[in-house]
């Protein structure tokens, strides 16, 4: 499988834009994965969700998004809030055109990445 870019976006030099896309170095078959087995059986664990209260399963449908706010004070986070707070981003590295002119030394980056 040909790998995925990490980010696509353009670059930018004035009235002159390039696409550009980010790869990873590795590729996930590069990688190991393990699973999770029972010692004595050898046989395949199951991850489940457990109130920690209750100590009682808690199915997938019934689990949410919190952000404590306090010790043990959690505030319910839903999909559409955030998407509702997704900044927008342009994927574009503006390049200044008159970084040239004024020079390394100057301390003014080169480059802005718009969001």
């Amino acid at each position: 499988m040909a790998p995925r870019a990490n980010w696509k976006g353009y670059l930018r030099l004035s009235l002159v834009s390039c696409p550009i896309a980010l790869y990873p170095a590795s590729s996930l078959s590069e990688k190991v994965s393990f699973n999770r087995l029972n010692r004595k059986t050898g046989n395949r664990l199951k991850q489940q969700n457990v109130d920690s209260e209750t100590g009682e399963v808690v199915p997938r449908e019934d689990t949410a998004r919190g952000y404590e706010v306090a010790k043990g004070q959690y505030l319910i986070v839903e999909d559409e809030e955030l998407d509702a707070v997704q900044i927008e981003s342009t994927r574009t590295i503006d390049i200044d055109p008159s970084y040239g002119q004024r020079g390394a030394a100057s301390g003014l980056s080169a480059y802005r990445n718009r969001r």
